[in-house]
């Protein structure tokens, strides 16, 4: 065998550095190259292309015609001589490097191992230090190669339709999955459509009720400017209705005492007193002679007592007159309270801190007579008189 070649191999031997051309090649190398190296619509578009026609041959009737056209040179040939070293010039680049048969089979055992076998082979079958034996074993390889490649499709497509099933698996799922989404999504839009609506009524309600807020100041604040003075007429109101009742029991007295004399006229009538209420006990008070007549001025203390801070003052001969210490009563009034008073009982456990040094302040500017209690009740003030009369 290596006789019948050894021609061929002195041929391509001077041949120097030339790649050989398709043409050039051995009709069994022809079929696995087209085969191969170009895919089936690369390859009817080139023979299209060449012939100036669309061809309606089937892709087995032009390989077969295009293996065939590679015997000589011809248009086809030629084109197909182009497309290739066009597609594969890096391939070809590097087989360049090999000088020797066994260099280029190394390269070429290098691509099947690779699995790069297409631009490998065009390099290889054309490069000028390919024997025909390489050539033959090039064409084994591709052989095996291309059965394995049929393997391998067999599986990728068992493999495929296995994907393909659990792909479309997953796509029903997600398909439910994105209907729960858009369900849900929809539930969450109403709901938070609905919260907004709500929200939007507390707003307009809350502004509602400023509004009404802000109309029933300004109606309070007309009506007040309308009435001025409003609280101290309050005040005065209150102490004129004190003095109505007081006046009818004072009234009621007398009728009494009036009533009593007629019925006994030998009876000494009892003693006059301004008022003494059911619920108050009598309490002895020595009568000091300078306090007859006299103003007796009460700043503080409880307002359910003053009936009975009255009673026990006028008991002793003097002038009720009562203050509240700031609470009710204006403060404004305090001074003049103070300038009409003779003696002036602060009671310090029921009186603002500002009345409580005004009264104290005007007392020790004035040298009036101030008699200061802790506790507001009735023995302290009777107390507080005694020791007025000292």
């Amino acid at each position: 065998m290596c006789d019948k070649h050894a021609p061929q191999a002195a041929e391509a031997s001077q041949q120097g550095s030339r790649r050989r051309r398709v043409w050039e090649l051995g009709q069994a190398s022809h079929c696995p190259l087209v085969g191969v190296a170009l895919p089936l619509n690369a390859l009817r578009k080139l023979v299209e292309r060449v012939t100036g026609g669309r061809l309606l041959h089937d892709d087995y009737d032009i390989h077969v015609g295009a293996v065939s056209e590679c015997a000589q040179r011809n248009p086809v040939s030629e084109a197909l001589q182009k497309e290739l070293e066009r597609r594969y010039a890096a391939d070809v680049a590097r087989f360049r490097c090999a000088r020797t048969t066994e260099e280029v089979g190394a390269l070429w055992t290098q691509a099947v191992d690779a699995g790069n076998v297409a631009g490998a082979f065009w390099a290889a079958l054309t490069h000028p230090r390919c024997t025909p034996g390489l050539e033959q074993q090039m064409c084994r390889d591709i052989h095996m190669v291309q059965h394995q490649a049929g393997a391998g499709a067999r599986a990728d497509i068992d493999k495929y339709k296995a994907v393909a099933s659990e792909n479309a698996r997953l796509v029903r799922e997600l398909a439910r999955a994105q209907g729960r989404c858009h369900a849900l999504q929809q539930e969450k839009t109403a709901q938070a459509e609905r919260y907004e609506r709500q929200l939007m009524a507390g707003r307009a309600a809350l502004v509602a009720k400023d509004t009404d807020i802000h109309q029933l100041r300004s109606e309070l604040a007309r009506l007040q400017a309308e009435v001025p003075e409003l609280e101290t007429r309050k005040r005065l109101a209150n102490r004129v209705a004190q003095m109505e009742e007081r006046e009818a029991a004072l009234r009621a007295q007398v009728a009494a005492l009036k009533a009593a004399r007629n019925a006994a006229p030998d009876t000494p009538a009892p003693p006059a007193s301004a008022e003494t209420p059911a619920d108050v006990p009598h309490m002895s008070v020595a009568v000091p002679v300078r306090l007859v007549n006299r103003s007796v001025l009460c700043v503080g203390g409880r307002s359910g007592s003053v009936p009975v801070y009255r009673n026990v003052i006028e008991q002793v001969g003097a002038q009720f007159a009562h203050h509240d210490g700031g609470l009710e009563d204006s403060a404004g009034q305090l001074d003049a309270s103070l300038a009409a008073a003779d003696l002036v009982i602060c009671q310090t456990g029921c009186i603002s801190h500002h009345a409580y040094w005004r009264v104290k302040d005007y007392c020790k500017r004035t040298g009036k007579r101030c008699i200061f209690v802790d506790n507001p009740s009735v023995s302290s003030l009777v107390r507080g008189l005694q020791e007025a009369a000292l």
